[in-house]
C-alpha cells in the first residue's frame, strides 16, 4: 500500500502576517468604499445648496469719527446671530438707539432668515436703515460664489 499523503508546514508567522495584511486590505476597502461611495455624491449636491459659507462675518460703520463693527455668525442656511462689536462707550452714550434697534432687527431677521419685510419705529429710521446695510454687507461676504 502505497500512500501518497502530504504533509504541510506552515510557519506561524508567516501565519500572522497574511492575516494581518488581509485585515488591512479590508480595512482599506471600506474606508475607499466610504470615501468614494454612492453617498459623497449626495453630499456635494446638498452642499452646493447652501446658503451660505459658515463663518463669522465683519462690516464696519463709521460715526462722528468712530468706527465699529456688526458682526453676523452663519451657518450653512440659517443667520445664528448679530451683533455690535468695538462699540466704545463714547460712541454707545451719543448714538443711544443703536443697541435696541440692532436687538429689534436681530430678532426679526432670527425669525424670518431674510433682510425682506423688516419693520422698525420711526424714531429708529436711520439708525435702522445703517444697521440693515451693515448686515446686508456682512450677509453678501457669507453668499458663496
Amino acid at each position: 500500500m502505497s500512500s501518497r499523503t502530504k504533509i504541510v508546514v506552515l510557519h506561524m508567522k508567516e501565519i500572522i502576517y497574511t492575516a494581518i495584511f488581509l485585515i488591512l486590505a479590508i480595512a482599506l476597502g471600506i474606508i475607499l468604499f466610504f470615501m468614494f461611495g454612492p453617498g459623497q455624491s449626495q453630499k456635494t449636491a446638498s452642499d452646493t445648496n447652501a446658503r451660505y459659507t459658515p463663518g463669522i462675518y465683519r462690516s464696519s460703520i463709521e460715526l462722528s469719527g468712530n468706527t465699529f463693527d456688526v458682526e453676523v455668525t452663519v451657518d450653512a442656511d440659517r443667520i445664528r446671530s448679530i451683533q455690535l462689536v468695538n462699540l466704545s462707550e463714547t460712541t454707545s452714550a451719543m448714538f443711544p438707539l443703536m443697541q435696541p434697534a440692532l436687538v429689534s432687527l436681530a430678532s426679526q431677521i432670527y425669525s424670518t432668515q431674510s433682510l425682506e419685510g423688516i419693520e422698525y419705529s420711526s424714531d429708529q429710521k436711520y439708525t435702522s436703515q445703517m444697521l440693515l446695510n451693515a448686515i446686508q454687507d456682512a450677509l453678501e461676504k457669507a453668499t458663496p460664489e
